[in-house]
């Protein structure tokens, strides 16, 4: 590997740092990174990096306000040291949810060619009845990224692939999807012996596309789980049959009620699925959508995630509620974020649990662009 090539890591994922380099058959530069009593990041760069190709590496996980930080001085850091080019590698693109609400400059709400408001541009509701504004922030995050001094930044399976639009730099989203099919395709046995009575779920709509794509590439049917959020009327209106929608609207967002109800789209009765997801948080939408395929009578659950981040006490309820319901057969997750305690934490819980390596995708890709060479087919199965 050429020696202008430089991969600067930040703390949020050393071991994915150093799997990348050694992948890449060089030693990480090194660097100083400190707080002080207060909370302030200071951070040196031990090494030269003048006139060199840098690489600097940080996930957008754990304490995410911190990392993110943290990231932003590396970048300014290697700026100011004179490096040739900066290019940002965020395994798992903190913020990227914040995007799927449009907005104005201006603060207000984007319109329709009607005039009308876009729904749910804002969210909940003050003591006057008026909606309150939720702030977007997928322009300051990029604005953030490239005033500190980034040329180009590599991400993968970002969940709203819209955020890309808010950078004026090259950004490339990285598919998890090769290394998923290939684990599906040769290592779920289950797949491989009974492929007619296989089904690919996705656990929402918003996930729908990169699960058909999946389904496609690997000649399974697929199925969706359609999540709705209604409000739910007062006691008095019940009993009065006087249920008025936007009247319960206009209410105090303390004193509102809502119900979420979901619905199975496919057939998935006595069939083996794999449901796919992006990321994964809190649970909740995963686990609901577990039981609502245990109740349509579905043979096995494999539940296959890109970036699991389980914040809280997340692994506790998948683990409590699997050990209650016997929801989940297998959990598949890949190492975008820090793994290694959540795979402890479900193999005690009795979940097997398997995390896949994205060093090798995510190398590859430093290596094209550092040689200029395409990644296009880092996109599409087989590359490796």
């Amino acid at each position: 590997m050429s020696g202008d090539l430089v991969v600067v890591g930040g703390n949020s994922h050393p071991e994915l740092v150093t799997a990348i380099c050694e992948k890449l058959n060089i030693k990480q530069t090194t660097s100083s990174i400190k707080k002080f009593a207060n909370g302030e990041t200071s951070i040196q760069i031990l090494e030269s990096v003048r006139e060199k190709d840098v690489f600097v590496i940080q996930s957008g996980c754990g304490h995410v306000n911190d990392n993110f930080i943290q990231l932003l001085i590396l970048i300014s850091s290697c700026k100011i040291a004179s490096c040739n080019r900066i290019t940002v590698v965020i395994p798992y693109f903190c913020y990227s949810r914040q995007a799927d609400i449009p907005f104005q400059s201006k603060g207000g709400p984007k319109l329709l060619n009607d005039g009308k408001k876009v729904k749910d541009n804002f969210q909940d509701f003050d003591n006057s009845g008026n909606k309150l504004f939720v702030s977007q922030n997928g322009t300051l995050i990029a604005n953030l990224l490239t005033t500190a001094g980034a040329d180009h930044v590599i991400t993968m399976d970002l969940h709203d692939p819209q955020f890309q639009g808010f950078f004026n730099i090259p950004v490339d989203n990285l598919y998890s999807r090769p290394i998923l099919e290939d684990y599906i395709k040769w290592e779920i046995d289950d797949y491989k012996v009974d492929l007619d009575n296989c089904v690919i779920v996705s656990p929402d709509a918003g996930g729908a596309k990169r699960a058909t794509k999946i389904a496609d590439s690997l000649g399974v049917t697929f199925a969706m789980i359609h999540k709705e959020k209604k409000i739910r009327a007062t006691s008095d209106e019940v009993s009065n049959n006087t249920i008025d929608a936007p009247k319960m609207q206009r209410l105090d967002s303390s004193t509102s009620k809502y119900v979420t109800t979901t619905m199975l789209v496919g057939d998935v009765s006595n069939k083996i699925c794999i449901m796919i997801d992006d990321l994964v948080d809190t649970g909740y939408t995963m686990l609901r959508a577990a039981k609502l395929l245990k109740q349509q009578k579905c043979k096995k659950l494999i539940v296959v995630i890109t970036h699991g981040i389980f914040s809280g006490d997340a692994v506790q309820r998948i683990v409590e509620a699997n050990k209650q319901q016997n929801l989940i057969e297998k959990l598949i997750l890949t190492n975008t974020i820090p793994q290694t305690e959540h795979l402890n934490q479900f193999t005690e819980g009795g979940i097997d649990c398997k995390v896949l390596d994205v060093s090798n995708i995510l190398s590859e890709a430093i290596r094209r662009i550092h040689n200029g060479e395409s990644i296009s087919s880092l996109f599409e199965r087989g590359w490796h």
